[in-house]
């Protein structure tokens, strides 16, 4: 099968893979109908993370499935489906407490790289949603979101306490941010800022539910944040891009009690003990559980 691969910083190339087969009785082989290329792929992409190389790229996906193990008994072949970054048994004790992405038999999809024609899913019943009916081409990159952006962009919102009456800032503009707006206007927030430098994307943040536009970054986008709200920070802030810069920007926009949500993969980011301890926020994050998020795909 064809499959995309990575050899280095800056050197992907789509090449001939061993196509996937049945392991393990739980498994689910899936034709990829749509999968795509996640922020965090950039990181090794600018060799920033580092890797032993060659390794297969992408772990957002949805498609046909093709074949499933003797013990898959939530999902069929000929249904399209659409499965989480992270493969889950969605039974253990961390799982039911709607901590997926913490699965105690977790394994992550971005091992078998689901940028190819087709794709072994382990834990397939605790893994993979199917959707009511094979959907037209013009839904299946809205199914693809489902799989990692949309319900990060969720997880980020939720993590900050987004609500009625609330005010939330969101520090990153690229999907996940920009879907974290989308969530914080779907759980009733009544004011939120997007942090945005980039006219396209502020307008898709207009569209997806932001009432106003911070540029500026750093200590002045905190201090245009503390303008806006009286001085006291935001309640809600979710931090979706994973940098010191835009973590210390999240924290000190929070006001005291408010709640910081983070879910951009850190790299090089440590948090001062002394900021923490003075700030009084609550803060929440990490690996979006995105099972949680998409019980049911027919919603």
């Amino acid at each position: 099968m064809r499959g995309a691969v990575m050899h280095g910083p800056g050197d992907v190339r789509v090449e001939e893979r061993e196509a996937p087969q049945i392991v393990e009785p739980t498994d689910a082989v899936i034709r990829v109908s749509a999968a795509c290329v996640c922020g965090s792929d950039l990181w090794p992409y600018r060799g920033i993370e580092k890797h032993e190389w060659p390794i297969p790229m992408g772990h957002e996906y949805a498609g046909i499935v093709e074949e499933i193990g003797d013990a898959v008994t939530t999902v069929k072949p000929g249904q399209f489906v659409v499965g989480s970054f992270w493969a889950t048994d969605n039974t253990c004790e961390i799982c039911r407490s709607g901590y997926q992405s913490a699965c105690v038999n977790r394994m992550p999809m971005g091992m078998l790289g689901a940028q190819a024609d087709l794709l072994r899913v382990p834990l397939a019943d605790g893994t993979l949603i199917a959707t009511p009916e094979v959907p037209s081409d013009d839904l299946v990159p809205h199914l693809l979101s489902a799989s990692d952006v949309l319900g990060t962009g969720w997880f980020g919102a939720t993590a900050a306490q987004a609500g009625p009456g609330n005010t939330v800032a969101v520090v990153g503009d690229g999907a996940v941010g920009l879907l974290a707006i989308l969530a914080a206007k779907q759980l009733g927030a009544e004011r939120i800022i997007a942090m945005s430098r980039h006219e396209s994307r502020q307008r898709l943040a207009r569209e997806f539910g932001a009432t106003d536009i911070v540029e500026a970054r750093g200590d002045e986008g905190v201090e245009a944040i503390k303008e806006m709200t009286d001085g006291l920070g935001a309640h809600s802030v979710v931090e979706a891009v994973g940098t010191q810069e835009s973590m210390n920007q999240a924290l000190h926009a929070t006001r005291p009690g408010g709640h910081m949500g983070f879910v951009g993969v850190g790299h090089g980011v440590a948090l001062d003990g002394m900021d923490m301890f003075w700030s009084l926020a609550h803060v929440h994050g990490g690996p979006a559980p995105v099972r949680r998020a998409c019980p049911s795909c027919s919603t």
